[in-house]
């Protein structure tokens, strides 16, 4: 706001005589603009904001034919242009009721007629101080604001690239994976998507679920090359040790997160649950721990069915890809078994999604080629 002999003020009056007793006191310190009615004043007003200028105060008499001073202040607090902009009445009534109806109606205070000069002066270097700190504060929320925005974003680009920089660690140490992190995020999103509610899931969190499925191989970096780049199929020993990628990629995330410290890192959640949880199954038969039904994540339920069915329809060098409806009818054949009942139900109704991601990201054209295949 302006230095307070640089402020402009408004005096409506329908009496020139008491303009001229304004004019006398205040027009030698401020910007004193006049209007004698209503409906002037508001054209006042409305002109000097579109000037980019409006007035800092309005000094606004109370009893004015046709528009009165109640009906003037209404319709500036009615406007976000103008609700801000301090009125003081000018007025002879004196009665309470009076007096409560400006105040009901937006108005900040009275100065009563016939002026007193010093209290004129008092009332409005106080409004227009007041107005001023009020404008200083809203800057400074303003300013604090946009800075929790940018610190917030800042943030939140450097999960996303810790998130990133861990999953692209864990790709380039399998050379089978390819498209598979970006592919499988996509299914975690749409199922996600379609279990909002009876997973209680909100925006955020399917957000999170999105960024943190790149995670769920992450514990491969603990792997063996011998055993995680083997040209085939692995011998029962052998996948013993692979199947410690689960835990191995839990205890990574949790390492990092007590070395940080500070407590659970909520980005960091869904990841740990995730990585450990993947390769459980609904009947109890899976690991690393056995668990069963509910007890396993529900965020670790929709990347189980994500990761199998990307591992169908890819090709390894032990297998072909599978068609689209092969690999329907296995995760089908798994359904409360493998896999959460409501998560294969939610797959059945969104499986042409999981089809048209495949496609936008597959490895090799074989994989296109048998995709695109007719089901009949």
């Amino acid at each position: 706001m302006t230095d307070l002999p640089q402020c402009t003020i408004l005096a409506v009056d329908d009496t020139k005589a008491n303009i001229d007793v304004l004019m006398d006191t205040l027009g030698d310190s401020h910007e004193l603009m006049v209007a004698m009615d209503g409906p002037s004043a508001l054209d006042a007003v409305a002109t000097a904001l579109a000037d980019g200028a409006p007035p800092d105060l309005i000094l606004l008499d109370i009893m004015m034919p046709g528009m009165d001073g109640y009906q003037v202040c209404e319709r500036l607090k009615a406007d976000p242009a103008t609700a801000e902009i301090p009125v003081i009445f000018l007025t002879a009534l004196s009665e309470v009721a009076h007096k409560t109806r400006g105040f009901e109606v937006g108005a900040v205070d009275y100065v009563t007629k016939p002026f007193e000069i010093l209290e004129v002066r008092a009332r409005v270097k106080t409004h227009l101080s007041l107005a001023r700190a009020r404008r200083a504060l809203a800057h400074q929320n303003e300013w604090l604001e946009e800075t929790v925005r940018q610190r917030t974003s800042e943030l939140a680009r450097a999960q996303d690239v810790t998130i990133h920089a861990l999953a692209g660690l864990a790709e380039t140490r399998d050379n089978e994976t390819g498209g598979h992190i970006r592919r499988t995020q996509h299914y975690v999103r749409v199922l996600a998507e379609h279990l909002r509610e009876p997973f209680d899931l909100d925006a955020a969190s399917i957000d999170m679920l999105f960024k943190s499925a790149p995670l769920h191989d992450v514990g491969k970096v603990g792997i063996a090359d011998a055993i995680l780049l083997k040209p085939g199929r692995l011998t029962e020993a052998e996948f013993e040790i692979m199947k410690d990628h689960a835990s191995l990629g839990m205890q990574a995330l949790s390492q990092a997160e007590d070395t940080v410290g500070g407590g659970p890192c909520h980005f960091l959640r869904f990841a740990k649950e995730i990585a450990h949880g993947h390769h459980e199954r609904w009947d109890g038969s899976g690991y690393p721990q056995g668990l069963a039904a509910e007890a396993i994540p529900c965020s670790a339920r929709l990347m189980a069915l994500a990761d199998v069915y990307d591992a169908l329809i890819s090709r390894r060098v032990y297998k072909p890809p599978f068609s689209h409806r092969r690999a329907v009818e296995i995760i089908c054949e798994g359904r409360g078994g493998h896999f959460d009942p409501q998560v294969v139900d939610a797959f059945i109704e969104c499986q042409e999604d999981f089809r048209q991601i495949a496609l936008a990201h597959a490895d090799h054209q074989e994989e296109v080629d048998v995709l695109s295949q007719a089901d009949d």
